[in-house]
């Protein structure tokens, strides 16, 4: 089975719970695991940038994919982070690291040394063939400062190991391009909360969402009442979280997320430097929003 067919729908990025004292806090992550598998996602993805991943250490990334694969126990799949901006680090990375259980590993394009076309090529290759599982692509130029353009998606496509993409770019005729072209297997999932209903409609297979840690169950079944066609329900559904997609984001990802996470009691609002929490004023607002969206949500607001 191809990882278009098993990673259809909602992905979560997964942030990753500090205690008081920074240290990861393992009781709320499965807390965590369970509230968003529970409400109806299809998988799970930990050591993103979501997750705080450059602020991590090897031994606690050890840690929290070993903890997270014996708590989601098989309920879903579990995609695991793996990138940076020194190809060689990654490579080492990819052997080192515990990825037998992985169903594929999710790599963030090269940041801040915004390596030319080719570079991006070579380096994925390269990842590529270290990887023990399949590679899907992560090109976010808003953090990276550099985008993966269509024809090289399409030129890594047809490597053996890789399998798809997460696209958020925010260019919409670039994603048009890639999924008029892509191979039959080739996953396209978006990876902007905020487009992700346009993007559906328009080919994409799902979502790698940041809203679904704190709305796994109206943003995931958004997300499948688009995939199965039923867009006027998927719109409707998509209109009720357009205030919940700008709060996220107006300040800093994760940040934003972890507020909301905080109001409905399963984390601490813990990040580590150099993010910071949201500021009070915002904090206040994403209060106000669950507040209102507290009975769809199924959640105590504290």
């Amino acid at each position: 089975m191809s990882c278009r067919t098993k990673l259809r729908g909602t992905g979560v990025a997964i942030v990753t719970p500090f205690k008081r004292d920074f240290s990861v806090d393992y009781t709320a992550l499965e807390k965590l695991i369970d509230f968003i598998i529970d409400n109806g996602v299809e998988y799970i993805v930990t050591l993103g940038t979501t997750g705080e991943s450059p602020t991590i250490d090897k031994e606690e990334k050890i840690s929290i994919i070993n903890f997270t694969y014996e708590k989601v126990n098989g309920r879903v799949p579990v995609v695991v982070g793996v990138g940076g901006n020194n190809t060689r680090e990654a490579v080492a990375d990819l052997k080192h690291l515990p990825l037998k259980e992985a169903t594929a590993i999710l790599s963030v394009s090269p940041y801040y040394s915004k390596p030319s076309q080719e570079g991006l090529y070579l380096h994925y290759k390269a990842i590529a063939e270290a990887a023990p599982q399949p590679v899907i692509l992560y090109n976010v130029p808003g953090r990276t400062g550099r985008n993966l353009d269509a024809g090289t998606v399409l030129r890594l496509a047809e490597l053996p190991n890789i399998t798809g993409i997460k696209e958020a770019g925010g260019d919409i005729m670039q994603c048009m391009q890639i999924l008029k072209y892509r191979p039959d297997d080739f996953l396209v999932s978006s990876g902007d909360d905020a487009l992700g209903f346009p993007q559906i409609a328009c080919g994409m297979d799902g979502v790698i969402s940041v809203i679904a840690n704190c709305m796994p169950h109206e943003f995931s079944g958004m997300v499948r009442a688009a995939l199965d066609g039923r867009l006027p329900e998927a719109k409707a559904i998509n209109d009720t979280l357009l205030e919940a997609y700008q709060l996220l984001f107006v300040e800093n990802n994760p940040a934003g997320v972890k507020s909301f996470l905080t109001h409905l009691g399963l984390i601490e609002n813990v990040l580590r430097l150099p993010v910071t929490p949201v500021s009070e004023t915002l904090h206040q607002k994403i209060k106000q929003f669950l507040q209102k969206h507290s009975a769809r949500q199924g959640a105590l607001v504290s």
